[in-house]
């Protein structure tokens, strides 16, 4: 176990910095050092997306959606650390585990603190050593951090691309499948984590009733049976489908869900894996984002090929 360590280098005369686990109540800190180093991260890859960090009203905006997931991920997370500097949140590192499965879904230092040394002990936190453990992640293109995930034993498996546009109301597309509203009853979480075991290796009931209450859930049946789900409103995903054939009868009765809502944007995180919903997507117009992001994991993977990631991607 880790314990709360102060290290005695100082930085131009800046107090020195202390490792110590996060709560609940350090998710605004958290999101602030996601949102500072998000926006230093798409300058130097020269991609050409506005942030929200210099925004106010845009940042309280983004808090105001994204705060019950950053508090869900601290309430089950199983590590989860703070770099601060004196009372600075400088960097964080946290992991979730659902089953065999290790998934690391936040690792960020600010700008003028990185390349200190203070990465590296965040992520050991993050990823303690632990022998037969599924290890995931989802990567930018920032090649040193890239470089620390290799050594630590994760490699790229595919990139991640965001499709999206404006959403349109169409026509329901020909399919046997029967579109079914879900609630967050036990047995929709049952039927959800069933579908997560077969298709990723793990079952993750807890995040599927935190996402019930975040979004709006589908089941997807043939026969009578649910062969996949899916969520969508303001924000979009997971959706998991068997039969990946299924993606387009899908997709195109999510963004109808979303243009009835009266969302002005409809987007997907998208694994390069799926085929189906990729061709579907371009043959549909959808436009991608510059930002592509990589899965990274230490082995077996499970079937991408039949899914796509919840947005925004911390879970997975």
């Amino acid at each position: 176990m880790f314990e709360t360590m102060t290290r005695t280098e100082t930085l131009a005369g800046k107090p020195p910095v202390t490792f110590e686990p996060g709560t609940v109540a350090d998710s605004y800190a958290v999101f602030m050092v996601f949102e500072r180093a998000y926006a230093d991260l798409t300058h130097r890859l020269g991609i050409n997306e506005t942030t929200n960090a210099a925004d106010p009203e845009a940042l309280a905006r983004m808090w105001a959606a994204r705060r019950p997931m950053y508090e869900h991920l601290a309430v089950t997370a199983d590590q989860f650390w703070l770099a601060k500097r004196g009372d600075e949140t400088v960097g964080f590192s946290r992991s979730i585990v659902r089953d065999d499965l290790r998934l690391l879904t936040e690792f960020f230092v600010l700008p003028g603190e990185q390349s200190a040394g203070l990465g590296r002990e965040l992520l050991a936190r993050a990823l303690p050593p632990k022998r037969d453990e599924r290890r995931w992640l989802l990567a930018t293109g920032d090649l040193r951090a890239q470089a620390t995930y290799l050594k630590n034993g994760l490699y790229p498996n595919f990139p991640v691309y965001y499709f999206w546009r404006q959403p349109r109301p169409l026509p329901p597309l020909e399919s046997d499948l029967v579109i079914k509203t879900a609630t967050a009853s036990a047995e929709t979480v049952r039927a959800m984590g069933d579908i997560d075991a077969q298709l990723l290796s793990h079952r993750r009931d807890v995040d599927h009733r935190w996402l019930l209450s975040d979004r709006q859930g589908f089941l997807y049946l043939r026969a009578g049976e649910p062969v996949g789900y899916g969520y969508g409103g303001p924000r979009t995903g997971p959706f998991a489908l068997v039969d990946e054939s299924d993606f387009a009868a899908v997709l195109a009765h999510a963004e109808s869900h979303a243009a009835h809502l009266g969302r002005s944007h409809f987007g997907l995180e998208v694994p390069m894996a799926n085929h189906h919903a990729v061709d579907y997507l371009l043959r549909s117009g959808f436009r991608i984002d510059e930002f592509i992001a990589y899965f990274m994991s230490n082995g077996p993977i499970g079937r991408f090929s039949n899914y796509i990631m919840t947005s925004p991607p911390f879970i997975l």
